[in-house]
């Protein structure tokens, strides 16, 4: 049998570790008054939304404004999808961009600002809240989220980016939150 002492000291009893003694951290991660001892601020509101149907109310959302950007790009001659970098009229491209994300920009931002719900997310069930007090977002959050989310879909990466930024959401914990949420913080809440 070995006398010697254990290499390390045993554990603190818990009443004696200041460790244990701090509650964990909760409130909201962006510094409007949440943290420690303060309630969580999803508290009282409904669930937060699955990310799929996220997803797919952005599917809905992009097809019906994309149809009126198509329509539109047509009617005014802007519509620019040669894939023949010879033949490609940047001048046509630039302005179907900018009538793309300034339609899908006006769509969000006014429905958001409204009722917290697109299309897409009334169909399936679900609404954009305020992540500290659950409200509809006010007119300057939903432009930011918007901006956030439609101005490098429509003018760089579409496809990357609109995976990058909605796509967070199945990462995001604990609130579920798109890199569009985030900038205007909110989080999207089941409504069924």
């Amino acid at each position: 049998m070995s006398t010697e002492p254990p290499p390390y000291p045993p554990p603190p009893d818990d009443d004696n570790d200041p460790f244990r003694k701090q509650p964990p951290p909760t409130g909201d991660p962006y510094g409007s008054g949440g943290g420690y001892g303060v309630s969580d601020p999803l508290a009282g509101m409904p669930p937060l939304a699955d990310s799929g149907k996220r997803v797919l109310a952005r599917i809905i959302d992009m097809i019906l404004v994309g149809v009126v950007v198509w329509l539109l790009s047509w009617l005014f001659n802007t519509n620019e999808f040669d894939v023949d970098p010879d033949k490609v009229e940047y001048g046509k491209s630039f302005g179907q961009s900018l009538l793309a994300a300034v339609l899908y920009i006006a769509y969000d931002t006014f429905l958001i600002a409204k009722t917290g719900q697109t299309l897409g997310k009334k169909w399936l069930g679900m609404r954009v809240a305020n992540l500290n007090d659950g409200a509809t977002p006010a007119l300057q959050a939903a432009l930011a989220r918007a901006a956030v989310l439609w101005i490098p879909f429509a003018f760089c990466c579409a496809c990357i980016w609109t995976a990058i930024c909605g796509g967070w959401s199945f990462f995001d914990k604990p609130y579920k939150q798109g890199l569009h949420d985030k900038a205007a913080k909110t989080v999207v809440v089941s409504t069924t």
